[in-house]
């Protein structure tokens, strides 16, 4: 999946998908990730990719659409 390497998720992705902020945050920090780093730079797309999670996957999917366009 060398073609998202590029691509970085930011919080109009995650609110594209219509997923609950205090739900992702959540589950964010189960994940080990750093909110605040995020809302200041994205996160890697390759990065939520290899958490398999089915949701992150829809994010990633919706930043992807985005930077091909």
């Amino acid at each position: 999946m060398s073609e998202v390497t590029s691509v970085v998720v930011r919080m109009r992705h995650i609110r594209k998908a219509q997923l609950c902020s205090d739900g992702v945050r959540t589950w964010w920090s189960r994940q080990g990730f750093d909110w605040s780093d995020f809302l200041d730079n994205g996160i890697s797309a390759d990065k939520l990719l290899e958490t398999g999670d089915p949701m992150a996957m829809r994010v990633v999917e919706i930043a992807r659409n985005e930077h091909d366009q």
